[in-house]
């Protein structure tokens, strides 16, 4: 809804310092025993399972609020949407989009269009204004609670350089490692730099592009060795029908995150639909039993995307996506 240190070395050496170590000190943050309340996140069987803060999107969405979800789930994973924060930080609001349907004047789309403007240079001005303590402050609400914070979905990749420097900036005054973005060649040829000059992650997340036969990640992967995927598995098996732990066995060393959620196949009835856990086709099972025998530090994010039942709620769904998770690799 999914850099220029090599990941290949993190991901072979990954510990508990030398992933804090991407934490600039100057970030309020003083010595290793600063966070010494966080573990790796990995209590799922091993595995780190957590959720994109997307999957609430239907719900109330202050960091108080997704941590009371957090903690109905047991999860302690977060792949954070950026309007979770910047919302709660004050960014100047856009103006809310006519309706479907609706028949604007001329004079109306006008209007409109000047109001939109006005507000993209307004939460311009904004976030590079805005002091990075700010976002220091944010994390130690997840962080006291339990919580760790490994990638913010900013999609910046159409913003100007400035804003980009300050994704990549908040992103690691949260403690994430990367940024993340939709994946296409203009993304990753604007985003490679700014991973390599910070240091970072520029991580990307598909949709249905798989279902092409000709297109792969590879290409993508090689514009930097600061390029990360943001597998969607739910979306690559709904594409393709292929299991998609044929993609984490061979790109491993360069996946960051994965998303989790259920679909049919493109030849079932419907196609390609979310489902309710376990009564769609992604093979779940096969993708988290494989992350937790290779012990590979991929972070598996719940993504709540079929329909809320009658008398549920999105918390109440995701926390029984979670306790699916659990019980495969329990």
């Amino acid at each position: 809804m999914e850099k220029k240190l090599s990941r290949r070395k993190f991901l072979n050496t990954a510990t508990a310092a030398s992933a804090l170590a991407l934490i600039p000190f100057n970030y309020g943050f003083k010595s290793f025993s600063d966070l010494a309340g966080l573990k790796s996140g990995a209590d799922f069987g091993g595995v780190r399972v957590g959720a994109i803060t997307y999957s609430w999107r239907s719900m109330p969405e202050s960091p108080e609020d997704i941590i009371r979800y957090c903690k109905m789930a047991g999860l302690r994973n977060l792949e954070l949407m950026s309007d979770v924060a910047e919302d709660y930080l004050g960014i100047p609001k856009s103006p809310a989009r006519p309706p479907r349907g609706t028949t604007q004047t001329a004079e109306q789309k006008e209007a409109y269009q000047k109001e939109a403007a006005d507000a993209i240079e307004a939460q311009r001005n904004w976030r590079l204004s805005l002091p990075m303590q700010k976002y220091v402050e944010l994390r130690k609400i997840f962080n006291d609670a339990g919580i760790n914070i490994h990638i913010v979905k900013f999609s910046p990749a159409r913003w100007t350089d400035g804003e980009i420097d300050y994704a990549f900036n908040a992103a690691r005054a949260m403690g994430a490692k990367g940024v993340t973005n939709e994946i296409s060649d203009e993304a990753c040829k604007r985003l490679a730099p700014f991973a390599e000059k910070h240091k970072m992650y520029a991580i990307f997340h598909q949709h249905m592009q798989p279902e092409d036969p000709n297109w792969n990640f590879d290409k993508f992967l090689a514009y930097s060795p600061n390029i990360m995927l943001n597998v969607d598995t739910g979306h690559y098996f709904g594409s393709t029908g292929k299991n998609p732990t044929e993609v984490l066995k061979r790109l491993h060393k360069r996946i960051f995150s994965i998303h989790l959620k259920d679909k049919t196949g493109p030849k079932a009835t419907p196609p390609n639909t979310n489902e309710v856990w376990g009564k769609g086709g992604t093979p779940i099972a096969d993708i988290l039993l494989l992350l937790k025998k290779e012990k590979w530090p991929i972070y598996a994010d719940i993504e709540f995307e079929y329909d809320v039942p009658e008398g549920s709620d999105a918390a109440k769904e995701v926390a029984k996506c979670a306790a699916y998770a659990r019980k495969i690799l329990s």
